[in-house]
């Protein structure tokens, strides 16, 4: 394979990236507006940039994604695309009967100066958005920032353009999910429920995009935030960000708009991040821990107590978004292994920051994100050092391969496997997933290279 010519000497580059550890601005905001009860995604743009968005997504979550279109031709490109959403609009509300529109842009869009706000007006304006029926907007150009990013503009604008606030605060907290599964969603709602905190949780992609099979078709599930709880949501005691990079913007939006005020935290992946949302949700809410969270954590310790040997020295190269990375790497530290080598795809001047505040245990780490920060760099990085564990989306596969190391698929998008979206990665119940995998890969590499007089039935 190509991958095995990867050289070991490291260039500094500038105008190249070659395997980028991220994709597109309009497939997080595509994901981030599925989260929204009887919401459609509208690409404004070309009929070529909404089906890759849309079959990235399917292949992920190994669910039908609608989405619409502006379907830009020639005319489109060159004199600007207001007729075709305006059209657009009308037939969707006509034909769909959506409750949302959310509309983001594309390179196409972006590039000819398309106006998404003055647009949006001139179709209410002109009767196009029937009563009690909605249309927002984000920027999400492809040539700058990435999928998360492009979640975290389509959240910002679902905070600005919903929430409202009457003067009355309601004894209710607002989760802002950064980029994370349906399972994880599900799972900071059961979190939620057991410590008896009442939550605004957006977006919300349970019983979404893991909705069950029931024979029937239902263009739009039952899942998803309402706008009767994005509204409520500018009346919330306080907001909780779950990532710095996803999902801090909304907060600030809510926050300008209506007063609500917020904590950032990381997302709850490992021990250590798990208790700092735990902690900063019972404070907010003025509830005490319940009995049976805490046997949840005690459970996890005592797995990360029981398995240390095989997890101690380990070394981990490990690629994703940054809102996944923060925690991960702290949790691979809390469980004594050496993240040695870190990509993230997503600019971004928080994440180096937060990196070496968490990586001062392992001096010499490599860790670097932004356009330059590729699958390359980091394939580079392994040849120079070797490691035990390799933890990515698919596209690891190529490098795990050639490198014969284990391989852990996390992230976004895993397209050859399933249960990411059914099984979830955050609190000490996706924690302990996590360790079981890890352990799984490399247990199963022990057995398959021990030699006979060390082939164990008890490890």
């Amino acid at each position: 394979m190509l991958l095995r010519h990867t050289p070991k000497e490291v260039k500094e580059r500038e105008g190249l990236t070659i395997n980028p550890a991220k994709t597109c601005q309009p497939i997080g905001a595509m994901y981030a507006a599925l989260g929204i009860h009887g919401c459609l995604p509208h690409s404004h743009g070309s009929q070529g940039c909404c089906s890759y968005h849309r079959s990235t997504l399917t292949r992920h979550y190994k669910e039908p994604v609608m989405a619409a279109t502006s379907s830009f031709t020639e005319g489109a490109s060159v004199f600007g695309g207001q007729a075709n959403l305006l059209q657009s609009i009308e037939t969707i509300f006509a034909v769909y009967d959506p409750d949302i529109i959310a509309v983001h842009s594309t390179c196409l869009s972006e590039t000819i100066g398309d106006d998404l706000q003055q647009i949006t007006k001139k179709a209410s304006d002109d009767g196009k958005i029937p009563e009690g029926k909605y249309v927002i907007y984000a920027s999400t150009p492809s040539f700058v920032g990435s999928h998360v990013t492009g979640y975290a503009n389509m959240l910002t604008g679902i905070a600005e353009q919903f929430a409202r606030s009457t003067g009355e605060t309601k004894d209710q907290i607002n989760i802002i999910a950064g980029w994370m599964e349906p399972s994880d969603m599900r799972e900071i709602k059961r979190l939620s429920k057991e410590l008896g905190v009442k939550i605004v949780l957006f977006p919300d992609t349970s019983d979404v995009l893991d909705a069950p099979q029931t024979g029937k078709h239902v263009f739009y599930p039952k899942g998803g935030t309402t706008v009767e709880e994005l509204k409520s949501a500018g009346d919330s005691k306080c907001s909780l960000a779950l990532g710095c990079i996803s999902a801090e913007p909304a907060a600030i939006g809510l926050d300008k708009k209506c007063k609500v005020p917020f904590e950032t935290v990381d997302m709850p992946i490992g021990l250590s991040a798990t208790d700092r949302f735990i902690m900063s949700l019972s404070k907010a809410a003025g509830v005490e821990v319940p009995d049976e969270i805490t046997a949840e954590r005690g459970r996890l310790v005592d797995v990360m107590t029981d398995m240390e040997q095989y997890f101690y020295g380990k070394k981990v190269a490990l690629f994703g978004d940054p809102d996944q990375l923060i925690p991960l790497t702290e949790f691979l530290l809390d469980l004594g292994m050496k993240p040695v080598h870190i990509v993230s795809g997503t600019p971004g001047m928080r994440f180096e920051k937060r990196m070496k505040e968490i990586l001062q245990r392992i001096p010499g780490a490599n860790f670097k994100n932004g356009l330059n920060a590729d699958m390359f760099l980091l394939h580079q990085w392994m040849k120079n050092e070797p490691v035990d564990l390799l933890i990515g989306n698919t596209y690891g596969k190529y490098i795990a391969r050639d490198e014969n190391i284990p391989f852990i698929r996390f992230g976004f998008p895993i397209l050859d496997r399933i249960g990411h979206s059914y099984f979830p990665n955050v609190g000490y119940t996706g924690s302990l997933r996590l360790i079981e995998k890890i352990l799984g890969v490399l247990m199963d590499r022990q057995d398959r290279e021990a030699p006979e007089e060390k082939f164990e039935l008890v490890m």
